[in-house]
């Protein structure tokens, strides 16, 4: 059974960093594209950036300079690195997998593509 956990959301002030944590246990592929999401409420869930089990990493415009992903594989472990908070990125923050491997992360994260979700953390940026 595949469980996904994320922790590491908190409360910060415009400028600040947070680092959120997954952790993907029972996924059985070596080749995956594991993603972050983030949503607010009534908008439709945001890719934000992945990372390929090759290493390669994706970013969404918004995350781009300002967010960092990165694995590792061997604790199955995922993080998201996220300097320069504004209250724009204020949300819920997701982590996914597949529900199989496949071993690239298209440029543009599609919600549909993943089949495995956690129960989210909150990450709130005040002005």
């Amino acid at each position: 059974q595949v469980q996904v956990v994320e922790s590491g959301g908190d409360s910060v002030q415009t400028g600040g960093s947070l680092t959120l944590s997954c952790v993907v246990s029972g996924y059985k592929y070596d080749r995956y594209c594991l993603a972050w999401f983030r949503q607010v409420p009534g908008k439709e869930r945001e890719g934000v950036s992945g990372i390929a089990s090759d290493g390669s990493t994706r970013y969404s415009n918004s995350a781009r300079g300002r967010f960092t992903v990165s694995q590792d594989r061997s604790n199955h472990q995922f993080s998201l690195q996220m300097n320069n908070l504004t209250p724009n990125d204020t949300a819920m923050y997701y982590c996914a997998a597949p529900a199989s491997g496949g071993g690239y992360c298209y440029s543009v994260l599609d919600a549909n593509d993943f089949h495995y979700w956690g129960q989210g953390t909150q990450v709130t940026v005040s002005s």
